[in-house]
């Protein structure tokens, strides 16, 4: 046995013998060649033996195990001796000790064949174990890489849940750390990116390059092929529909402007754009600012009415309410599962805070009507002033006070049932009663087959209809969010469903503050 201290010789371009295996070791420093099982298949072959590669434990890296000394390893792998020849039963081993990324870790390159090693044999091992300490400093270096990125990636993601659940404060908290200034903003537009699942990743750091970091880009939890982007600046939004025009299969839905409280409003405002950018030549939508039914409603009747629907949850603790609040509205927005996804919980924690909140309010969410209640309450809670001015009785048929709101009182307004009668008489001109079948399935609380049954045809024909009422009203119906509430709300203004008298059942209700 032969033993050393001074280490590798340095690299040589072409091998002693005038061979190219010098250009073939270095080929494996390539990007499309850098795998050390690999490497340790090719030294076998190249030394016309085996080659295998272990750790300081003695676990197989790479290659074919050899059986060896622990006493000789441990002296290599401690670093008192550098390399080793062994002699031994007709086997002719050489072994190197190469330097592992791990703090103060190393392992040995072992080499076996038949025949004595030569001077090419014993260059080729040498220079081996330098090109696999390079390769293995590469893989690492490129780990910590991804590694980084990926912690970047959930921080931001992070970022965006707090603002899905209005809690802003900590959302510019959090990314003052990394990102100084990206919230330092009242206002911001949310835009939502489609592209193949295959190209998110590529398309969120073009987004980043974009928007020069200035913008908070998420790869969406929920959806594989989206990417999300909260842009507080005009100069973002230009340069994301600039993106979209130079990549094919891309398209951009955006928002209206939204403060930042109201980021969840921003996504589904989105969603919604996205859903239209498809149909356009140019793949890109922005959401039209329609005339929203609570808009059409006596601010301070509406402000009375949400106080009194969402009474109940004021006997909790401030952030459980937040959380019960934010949850329900974003539930009540997009599936379970997705809304899940977006909060980073789980969808039966999602479910479980729901189900609490249908308990307090005394709300069946299995009703379209209901749910099309709770969601105007929850949503004018964030986009009505704190106290609005009272503007005493409400003109309408029903003259009421703004000291016990209705539902009724909501609905019973002129201007609201105008908007009403004009959205849903659209429908009347498809001779196949479109509003008909609306208006069943939205009793039957969306589920085509107990609407079919009710109407007499096949559940395929409902669904169809259903379809077929979405572009004439312009909104999305087989997908629950804000444009289906606003049909079921147009509805109930028209009298054209029963109305869930949701104030009265809190009123009602023993746990209720006003009962007691």
């Amino acid at each position: 046995m032969a033993g050393r201290k001074d280490g590798a010789r340095p690299a040589q371009v072409t091998g002693a013998d005038g061979t190219t295996w010098a250009q073939e070791l270095l080929d494996h420093l390539r990007p499309t060649g850098r795998d050390i099982r690999r490497v340790a298949a090719w030294l076998a072959d190249a030394v016309h033996g085996t080659a295998c590669l272990q750790d300081d434990t003695g676990s197989l890296l790479a290659g074919t195990p050899t059986p060896l000394d622990e006493g000789l390893v441990a002296d290599i792998v401690s670093g008192r001796i550098a390399s080793a020849a062994w002699d031994d039963e007709g086997r002719h081993l050489r072994l190197v000790r190469v330097e592992l990324p791990q703090p103060a870790s190393a392992g040995v390159l072992v080499v076996s064949r038949t025949e004595p090693f030569d001077r090419r044999a014993s260059d080729i091992v040498t220079h081996t174990a330098q090109v696999v300490e390079l390769l293995l400093r590469a893989h690492e270096s490129s780990m910590a890489g991804r590694r980084l990125q990926r912690a970047t990636s959930d921080l931001r993601l992070a970022i965006l849940q707090l603002l899905m659940v209005e809690d802003t404060i900590s959302a510019r908290r959090v990314a003052a750390g990394l990102w100084p200034g990206l919230l330092d903003t009242d206002t911001a537009c949310v835009y939502v990116l489609e592209a193949s699942a295959q190209d998110r990743d590529r398309i969120a750091e073009e987004c980043l390059d974009a928007t020069d970091e200035q913008a908070l880009v998420v790869r969406c939890p929920a959806v594989d092929a989206h990417v999300i982007v909260v842009a507080p600046h005009d100069a973002a939004a230009a340069e994301l529909r600039l993106l979209v025009g130079r990549r094919p299969g891309t398209f951009l839905g955006g928002s209206a402007p939204q403060s930042l409280v109201r980021t969840a409003t921003g996504y589904g405002q989105a969603v919604s754009a996205l859903a239209v950018a498809r149909f356009r030549p140019d793949k890109q939508a922005v959401y039209a600012e329609r005339t929203h039914p609570e808009r059409l409603m006596d601010p301070a009747v509406l402000h009375g009415w949400t106080t009194e629907v969402l009474r109940p949850l004021d006997t909790l603790a401030h952030h459980t309410r937040a959380e019960l609040l934010a949850t329900t509205r974003l539930g009540l927005e997009f599936t379970a599962v997705n809304a899940a996804k977006v909060l980073g919980v789980s969808r039966n924690t999602v479910r479980a805070r729901m189900e609490r909140v249908e308990g307090l309010l005394r709300a069946d969410f299995s009703d379209l009507p209901a749910r099309a209640v709770v969601h105007l309450a929850i949503n004018a809670r964030v986009g009505l002033p704190e106290e609005p001015h009272e503007t005493g009785p409400v003109d309408t048929a029903g003259t009421t006070d703004t000291a016990d709101p209705r539902l009724g009182d909501l609905m019973a307004g002129p201007a609201l049932r105008t908007w009403a009668h004009d959205l849903l008489g659209r429908l009347e001109s498809d001779a196949r009663d479109l509003r008909r079948t609306l208006r069943t399935w939205i009793a039957a609380g969306g589920n085509a087959e107990r609407a079919a049954h009710l109407l007499g045809v096949h559940a395929q024909t409902v669904r169809e209809h259903v379809r077929s009422a979405e572009p004439v009203l312009e909104r999305q119906l087989l997908a629950s969010g804000t444009d289906l509430y606003e049909v079921v709300l147009a509805h109930l203004a028209l009298g054209d469903l029963d109305q869930p008298d949701l104030n009265r059942t809190n009123r009602d209700h023993p746990g209720s503050p006003v009962h007691k």
